[in-house]
């Protein structure tokens, strides 16, 4: 039935009420939107078509909770195209960006609105809430199916006075993280494997500043027995320490000092240290960084280097002045995906101890139920400075003991994926 036969009353309710919640004052905590239901009933040969287009989303819970639309498996299919991106906020939280695009009959119906979720929020609390922003997005579209007579849509807020108020933090926007995970064992009579990593996270994100401080600890071990001759044993360490403070200059500048430390003997390096001042610029402001983001970065490293065997250029401790360039688009659409950049460094010492790297990959849908990606990495490799001298030994090469000398690394993948069948993804089933 066309637009200007349906029972207009019935659309100018359901559009004010998503109006008068969306200028409620925003972001709002995920218990303040925990209680927002709207409960439908409609026959399933009525139900507005829906394309649930989202990476972080609980698809399973989305459909057994929001019964009253059909959901379909290519977004041809779909009257509705609910494209949802996310992003961490400075509390630990992460800040949703939902955007309901009609397709079809619904077309000129289209609109974005974002939604936050708190750091103390608990998994089913944040999914509840993510379902609830749904809803209320999806009322325009419903009120063109038929009358809202089998809708209730109930709001309510908790702590509304102070909820756009500045709360106090006694930790400054500081979240930390302890972790200990990867930690594996294999044992077998002749064998065994024992891989560990553990670390911590201290990060600080504000409007002005963005600041991590990560120590890091990788441990892997590999034990052979033989027969009448040595144990091979191989052991492997990867530890380090990884830190930024990078200071906002507006919506397209930003700079910051970055300072790392490694220790790895599967690289040659005893001690590496570096310290590097950095510039970024966004060629399209950062908030719009979850959707599309064009930037330019450049960063000049000053590092230290004691090597655990001598060098085939003759060094066992040096000091090095590098520069780095690297620009990379990323855009991501309900059509696809797409990243890509070219970075290239050199050092000053040599300028023909450089390397270049093209990587990116594309994820396009060509057409109902036909998705394709390609993905590729290619790297120009003349700067191996921490090569040891001598030749590796077939044991060092088998279990990846040493670094070996490349002027190139290649790799790529292509997936090209195409469903069909029924049109219709409302059943859930999560046996086994």
């Amino acid at each position: 039935m066309p637009f200007s036969q349906r029972r207009i009353p019935c659309r100018i309710l359901c559009r004010l009420l998503l109006w008068g919640c969306l200028a409620l004052p925003a972001p709002l905590a995920a218990q303040d939107i925990l209680s927002d239901t709207l409960h439908a009933a409609l026959p399933a040969s009525n139900a507005l078509r829906v394309y649930l287009d989202c990476d972080r989303c609980d698809f399973n819970h989305i459909r057994s909770e929001i019964t009253f639309v059909n959901y379909v498996r290519d977004p041809e299919q779909a009257d509705v195209h609910v494209f949802i991106t996310d992003q961490r906020t400075g509390s630990n939280g992460r800040q949703y960006q939902l955007s309901f695009l009609g397709r079809g009959d619904y077309a000129s119906v289209e609109y974005t609105f974002e939604h936050t979720v708190g750091q103390n929020a608990t998994n089913d609390e944040a999914r509840e809430a993510v379902n609830s922003a749904i809803r209320l997005g999806l009322v325009p579209y419903v009120a063109q199916v038929q009358s809202i007579s089998g809708f209730s849509l109930d709001y309510s807020r908790e702590n509304q006075e102070g909820a756009g108020a500045q709360t106090h933090d006694e930790w400054r926007h500081w979240i930390f993280t302890a972790y200990a995970g990867g930690i594996e064992l294999e044992k077998e009579s002749n064998r065994t494997v024992f891989d560990a990593r553990w670390g911590f996270y201290a990060d600080h994100i504000s409007e002005q500043w963005k600041i991590r401080l990560r120590p890091y600890f990788n441990y892997d071990l590999v034990k052979i027995k033989r027969e009448d001759q040595p144990d091979v044993r191989s052991s492997l360490s990867r530890h380090g320490f990884d830190s930024y403070a990078i200071r906002s200059l507006g919506q397209h500048w930003s700079v910051g000092l970055f300072g790392d430390y490694i220790t790895r003997n599967d690289r040659n390096l005893r001690h590496w240290g570096e310290v590097a001042p950095g510039v970024e610029y966004s060629v399209l402001p950062y908030e719009q960084a979850t959707r599309r983001a064009i930037t330019v970065v450049y960063r000049l490293g000053y590092s230290y280097v004691d090597y655990f065997e001598q060098t085939i250029f003759n060094e066992t401790k040096e000091t090095l002045l590098q520069q780095q360039l690297e620009a990379s688009v990323a855009i991501r659409q309900p059509w696809g995906d797409i990243y890509g950049g070219i970075e290239g460094s050199h050092y000053f010492h040599d300028v023909t101890k450089r390397s270049a790297e093209l990587f990116g990959y594309v994820s396009v849908r060509l057409l109902e139920g036909l998705s394709l990606r390609i993905q590729g990495d290619f790297e120009m490799v003349q700067d191996q400075l921490a090569l040891p001298a001598g030749n590796a030994s077939l044991e060092e090469i088998l279990l990846q003991q040493r670094e070996l000398a490349t002027d190139f690394e290649l790799s790529g993948s292509i997936a090209l994926s195409y469903t069909f069948g029924s049109d219709f993804a409302n059943i859930v089933n999560t046996r086994f």
